[in-house]
């Protein structure tokens, strides 16, 4: 809250340098604000009495969403890429499977390995069993295992996650 929009009738006063002026009424607090061509800026509100700076509240807002925006920017979102494997799956192809799930380990992201079951496949769960255990030991140096292998309807779920340097 600024200026006005304050309701106390007392307030601990802050000046522009940081310095404490100390508690003072409501109306004599924003003329001093008012003599400086600054704001009255509500900072804690539930203190006893309510604490208030003299600042230039404009230039303050934007200095925040500077320092937000710049935030934002050097924040990694990790995402979760997923890999589908067969139960009758090639050498070939599960070797390109791997491949890219070390490239996702590699990059920061989060690994969902899933074998698909399909028809009568499903009787034989421990074939999907053995080949994410196969994957969890060929990528063990750079992931480590968030989810163990699960099943879950017609899938069999293992959620890898990056290792920290």
């Amino acid at each position: 809250m600024i200026n006005d929009e304050i309701r106390a009738k007392e307030v601990r006063l802050v000046g522009a340098e940081g310095e404490q002026i100390g508690i003072k009424p409501i109306r004599e607090a924003l003329q001093m604000a008012m003599d400086l061509n600054l704001d009255l800026v509500n900072v804690a509100p539930q203190a006893k009495p309510p604490v208030c700076r003299i600042m230039d509240y404009g230039k303050f807002r934007y200095e925040q969403q500077k320092k937000e925006k710049e935030a934002r920017k050097n924040q990694k979102i990790v995402d979760i890429k997923e890999v589908w494997f067969r139960a009758n799956i090639e050498e070939h192809d599960y070797q390109t499977k791997l491949r890219n799930v070390v490239k996702f380990l590699k990059e920061g992201d989060k690994v969902k390995c899933s074998v698909r079951f399909r028809g009568r496949e499903i009787t034989h769960a421990n074939i999907g069993q053995k080949i994410l255990e196969r994957v969890k030991a060929e990528v063990a140096e750079i992931s480590a295992v968030e989810r163990q292998p699960k099943l879950e309807g017609r899938s069999m779920i293992m959620i890898l996650a990056p290792k920290a340097q």
